[in-house]
């Protein structure tokens, strides 16, 4: 049977890399909803949420180019009752009109621009964000973002 011997220094770094291990472990406890979804924000008051459109692009095997744009990231969550900045940069496609579905909110995101909706549900539910050019399969979509307000 072979033993491993720890001495003095080898000691000291394990018991320090443990206080460390359980350090972090605590500050991602800390910073985790029980979701494990983080929502950080610029201020006290407002929660700004960053959005990019993106674009996944193929080739089946007969050689047919075939393509789907998205949101990204494509599930957001956000709290009921609270001001939140909701900033859409236009990564791919030449511009993506949009909706969200429930609401009276509409818009545009272009490539190469930022759209900046300031927005405040106060009724949690599932509100998807709808790109009316990229509604269907047919389309190249669905390109459909799902804004879960609890």
């Amino acid at each position: 049977m072979n033993f491993f011997i720890v001495k003095g220094r080898m000691m000291i770094g394990l018991m320090l890399a443990g206080a460390m291990l359980a350090g972090v472990s605590a500050f991602v406890l800390f910073m985790t909803d029980s979701d494990g979804i983080h929502v950080y924000s610029d201020s006290d008051d407002i929660y700004k949420i960053n959005m990019v459109t993106g674009e996944f692009k193929s080739k089946t095997e007969d050689g047919k180019v075939i393509e789907s744009y998205r949101w990204d990231p494509g599930t957001v969550y956000l709290p009921a009752g609270e001001p939140v900045t909701l900033s859409i940069f236009g990564v791919n496609g030449k511009e993506h009109p949009f909706i969200i579905e429930g609401t009276e909110v509409s818009g545009k995101v272009k490539k190469g621009e930022e759209t900046v909706l300031n927005l405040q549900f106060d009724s949690p539910g599932v509100y998807r964000l709808i790109c009316t050019a990229h509604a269907s399969i047919e389309d190249n979509g669905p390109m459909i973002a799902y804004l879960v307000v609890k």
